[in-house]
């Protein structure tokens, strides 16, 4: 490879997995996902550009548990090369130092019109790449490069609300630290990665060694001094480095790191220093000028930095409500969301066992038996029922330790129960589908093609000996239930349910989803009239047809989780009695209507994948 991989970018269908996710199942490639975790912790960054709907996409990520380590995700049926072209622009790389993966060799040829020093494979040539990758980067055990751009990613969604950069900029709370003297010598190595490395912000372009550097540092007649950043966003760490020739007040040193190009860092710096002499050496991404002093910039000293301003905001104020979100990990979408209003929310989702199967732990009837159930039970259930583990029964909801919860009961509306015959304990699984009446080897082959470990022909030949299928659970029971959660909950803690919509969806494989949800929905809306302090989120206001939706009835198209953030959000305000305060850039509706436009346009993009 002629330049060194900063950044891979991985097709989905046929490239990261096997198969394509819109007509089925697709295999986890295991070489794959290994080599993913390996070369992120030598600092390789790893994102996607994918002909696919988010919602399910996301959802596998999720469920293969490499989701966190995936950065930028582009998953739409837009044309991928003007895509990668504006990824790497938002990721501030350049295209010699990224490697695009697809097994289409048109999408590689579009690719690389787009972007032609962009390095392309198909993932045949996996085998011999995946050593050079491994070999590549630096060890980084602690991810602080993939954490990096995380902040980068939060910065850029953050930014796209704004019609105007400046009100974006003065709402994101930039703050500096200067340090100088002898609080700069500990930091000899990164100053000499600094001035060594950075290209696109080093307006002097004077490469040092070690020893000449470390000379320099304790030279009286040369001003040396740092720069840190951190912002509402998080923390960039040691940004940039100074150097001031005293005599002649003149820069021999001025360089910065990307990561915080467009924030007015380096035009602060210049005239915190009172515009001293500059000859810009090369090309640079900012123009300086002599006389510009950005206000929405703020100077901190090293005692009021030391608290990071991501971790400052995800405390809670004393009036800033907790919120604990529980249901399907597609719920995740809600919480950035959600987090723009004076609210702190708390997730609670499926996740995935040590069994490695993906574990839904929000159907009433699991709730009841982690309530109830002696622990010697739970520990006999989760050992011995692959599909549960030993986390399925843990829970926040009994800790009372947040102001309002937002429930989705749809697992009840999915999940078919099994009575186990010799104690009566009901344990849900699965969804339209009787485990019971499957020929265990074919159903044992196809969770072995899922990696699940545990759901063996034997396991489920000794299932279908001790539990009988009860089906989904009855709406008089589902209410039953409700009554029970809502008796174990401070009666002044509000529960905010949301239902389920009523389309029909094609190739779901969910025959009669829509008289299920119909019947459970008016259970819900019968229980929440006759019940304090529980209200129903309609989503049937918003999620109206087949295209509302993905690959079934529970995950919805991306735009429709901000409208549900923005609905529950409202009618959170309405309960607590007023209008809950937001950060400007929150009204996103322009990029919402943007984004419908996009999906309906990429209808026609599908075709040629």
């Amino acid at each position: 490879m002629p330049e060194p991989i900063k950044v891979v970018i991985w097709d989905l269908d046929d490239t990261f997995w096997r198969g394509t996710l819109s007509e089925g199942a697709v295999e986890a490639l295991a070489d794959n996902l290994q080599l993913v975790r390996d070369t992120a912790a030598r600092g390789i960054v790893h994102t996607i550009v994918s002909k696919n709907d988010f919602a399910p996409a996301e959802a596998q990520l999720v469920e293969l548990g490499i989701r966190d380590l995936f950065v930028f995700p582009q998953i739409s049926w837009q044309p991928k090369g003007p895509i990668i072209k504006d990824l790497l622009e938002k990721m501030q790389l350049r295209a010699p130092n990224a490697l695009f993966l697809d097994d289409n060799p048109i999408n590689r040829a579009e690719a690389q019109f787009y972007n032609p020093q962009l390095q392309v494979a198909d993932p045949a040539d996996l085998a011999q790449l995946a050593p050079v990758l491994r070999a590549s980067g630096k060890p980084d055990p602690t991810f602080s490069r993939l954490e990096q751009y995380k902040l980068l990613e939060r910065q850029q969604q953050a930014r796209s609300g704004y019609q105007d950069n400046l009100a974006f900029l003065r709402d994101s709370q930039v703050r500096i630290q200067f340090r100088e003297g002898a609080e700069v010598l500990p930091d000899l190595d990164r100053l000499e990665e600094l001035i060594n490395r950075s290209n696109q912000l080093n307006f002097t372009k004077q490469r040092v060694s070690q020893e000449s550097l470390r000379a320099d540092l304790q030279n009286p007649q040369q001003r040396w001094g740092t720069v840190r950043v951190q912002d509402r966003f998080g923390d960039y760490g040691l940004v940039g480095v100074y150097c001031v020739q005293v005599a002649e007040n003149r820069l021999a040193q001025l360089v910065f790191s990307c990561r915080i190009l467009h924030l007015g860092v380096e035009q602060f710096t210049y005239a915190w220093l009172g515009f001293p002499t500059l000859e810009v050496q090369g090309d640079v991404a900012t123009k300086l000028n002599g006389h510009d002093k950005p206000d929405w910039i703020t100077i901190e000293t090293e005692e009021t930095a030391a608290a990071d301003p991501a971790e400052t905001a995800a405390k809670p104020a004393a009036n800033r409500l907790r919120v604990l979100l529980k249901g399907g990990c597609d719920l995740g979408q809600l919480t950035p969301f959600l987090q723009a209003y004076d609210l702190t929310v708390e997730e609670e989702f499926n996740f995935n066992n040590e069994n490695q199967i993906p574990v839904h732990v929000e159907h009433t009837a699991l709730l009841r038996q982690g309530r109830e159930l002696p622990a010697p039970e739970k520990q006999r259930l989760a050992t011995e029922l692959p599909f549960l583990g030993r986390e399925a029964f843990d829970t926040k909801l009994w800790t009372n330790d947040y102001d309002v919860l937002v429930y989705s009961p749809l697992m009840d509306y999915t999940q078919e129960l099994y009575r186990e015959k010799a104690t009566g304990i009901e344990v849900p699984f699965g969804g339209y589908q009787n485990l019971t009446a499957v020929e265990p080897a074919a159903q044992a082959a196809k969770y072995a093609q899922r990696r699940f470990r545990g759901m063996d022909e034997d396991f489920l030949r000794r299932f279908q000996r001790e539990f009988s299928f009860e089906g989904q659970i009855s709406p008089t029971r589902f209410q039953q239930n409700l009554a029970w959660l809502r008796a174990q909950i401070p009666p002044e803690i509000p529960i905010f349910l949301l239902n389920g919509a009523e389309i029909d969806v094609p190739g779901s494989g969910e025959t009669g989803g829509l008289p299920r949800h119909q019947a459970m929905n008016q259970a819900l809306a019968d229980f929440v009239a006759t019940t304090d302090n529980c209200f129903v989120i309609d989503v049937r206001d918003f999620v109206q047809t087949p295209a509302d939706v993905t690959n079934n009835l529970r995950h919805y198209q991306r735009p429709h989780y901000r409208t549900l953030a923005q609905r529950t959000a409202e009618a959170i305000g309405q309960w607590q009695g007023r209008q809950l305060a937001r950060s400007a850039w929150v009204d996103l509706r322009a990029e919402v209507a943007s984004r419908v436009l996009a999906k309906l346009k990429g209808l026609l993009g599908k075709l040629r994948k």
